[in-house]
């Protein structure tokens, strides 16, 4: 068990299903590019290690398997990281050729404006059975160009000069042949593309600086360990190339093992709260959680999206911590194993991982901290002790945080560092 009550506390919260909340308002336009799939948005948070990780053929020594990426409740339970935790379960129901999975997912990660524990995907997968290609004399790719001539066309610059299949970077599937893999490629990437032009359209309409750059969209071969071929999805916006979403063709040992043998079909992965941000021009992923009216009145699903309004820019309050580690062999800033680590010696020694900061500055400060950064490392170089500064930003979202505020949270940062990590403050 590492999962804080700070983290259960928001399980009840479910934002991305409250009324004119903006991931709400952002999940729902999304849906409405997928007329006839079945959605599930209700879908509890707490999965078995089975489902979140051995039915997507996660191996063993994965590094999103460790206490320092996720939340357990006990050995073999967690709290879901992906929606992909339900992709084999909705697999094994057989209830529908397309469904859309929108759910709250939780890592432990990164404090900065655009990582939270707590933030949304939504899956996506379209498949198509083989047997009824049978039934109506058709081959299988046949049966998918009919409903590719089906997705709604657009007039946007799209780049995709790589093959669909690749020997070693994209490799083509056992049991799955090339006009299949085409034709399934080719409705992923068109239904997708949809998605993201109605996405940045409505973008576009709120953003306050109007402009006449065209919208690009770039397709990028990637690796996902549940799909092949795969692709990233990335869209030139503002002057920059914006990675959306990633997606691919269903690995089939997945749909084997959901007792599903007889389809092929691909699937998808978003961040809610990503698009929501850009939608919105929404500057801190902290907001989606507010309950100020100054925030939740400016979202209606009635009205087209505008862009956010900040009530005001709070200043920030900046305070360092510096500490040794305990052990010598410690690595900062992401190093870690995969195996749990116990004890404070443990998670100052060898074990150590940053992610045990982040994880103790949120459950003392809350939303209060914005960011925390590694400043400074340093290594003695007689004892080789290591030394590490991290600088805390303190900045609350809805009014001036006090100084005495801010030295209040910052000693009891300071002291559970010490109490939980085993470190020697400097």
């Amino acid at each position: 068990m590492n999962t804080p009550s700070t983290i259960l506390s928001a399980i009840p919260r479910r934002l991305h299903t409250q009324p004119d909340h903006p991931l709400t308002i952002t999940r729902q336009l999304i849906e409405s590019r997928f007329p006839g799939y079945q959605t599930h948005n209700n879908l509890f948070p707490i999965v078995t290690t089975q489902q979140n990780f051995d039915s997507l053929g996660f191996p063993p020594d994965h590094v999103g398997r460790s206490r320092t990426d996720t939340y357990y409740l006990n050995a073999s339970t967690v709290l879901r990281t992906h929606t992909s935790a339900h992709q084999a379960d909705t697999f094994r129901k057989d209830e529908a050729d397309g469904f859309l999975i929108s759910a709250d997912v939780y890592r432990r990660d990164a404090i900065d404006r655009s990582h939270y524990p707590v933030f949304h995907q939504m899956e996506g997968a379209r498949t198509w059975d083989r047997r009824l290609a049978e039934k109506q004399n058709k081959t299988l790719a046949q049966l998918i160009w009919e409903d590719v001539a089906k997705v709604p066309q657009h007039s946007v610059e799209v780049s995709d000069p790589n093959p669909t299949i690749d020997a070693e970077r994209n490799p083509l599937q056992d049991g799955h042949t090339a006009a299949e893999t085409e034709a399934i490629a080719a409705h992923l990437k068109r239904s997708l593309e949809d998605v993201v032009v109605a996405i940045f359209a409505a973008a576009r309409s709120a953003s306050d600086a109007a402009s006449d750059e065209p919208l690009k969209i770039r397709w990028v071969e990637a690796y996902f360990p549940f799909t092949s071929p795969s692709w990233e999805l990335e869209v030139f916006w503002q002057g920059d190339w914006l990675e959306v979403l990633g997606c691919g063709i269903v690995q089939q040992s997945i749909l084997n093992n959901a007792a599903v043998p007889h389809r092929v079909g691909w699937a998808f992965g978003l961040g809610l709260d990503r698009i929501a941000m850009l939608l919105y021009g929404i500057p801190d992923i902290r907001l989606f959680w507010s309950s100020d009216a100054r925030f939740l009145s400016q979202f209606s699903a009635a009205a087209p999206p505008t862009r956010f309004v900040p009530f005001s820019k709070y200043p920030a309050c900046f305070k360092d911590v510096s500490f040794w580690l305990r052990g010598t062999s410690s690595s900062a800033a992401g190093g870690a194993s995969p195996t749990p680590t116990a004890g404070a010696a443990g998670a100052a020694g060898a074990g150590f991982h940053e992610n045990d900061v982040m994880e103790i500055a949120r459950d003392v400060c809350g939303d209060v901290v914005e960011d925390v950064r590694l400043t400074d490392e340093f290594v003695h170089p007689k004892s080789r002790r290591r030394s590490l500064c991290y600088r805390v930003n303190y900045r609350h979202l809805e009014r001036t945080l006090t100084h005495d505020e801010a030295n209040a949270l910052h000693e009891r940062f300071r002291r559970e560092l010490v109490d939980k990590l085993g470190v020697e403050l400097r």
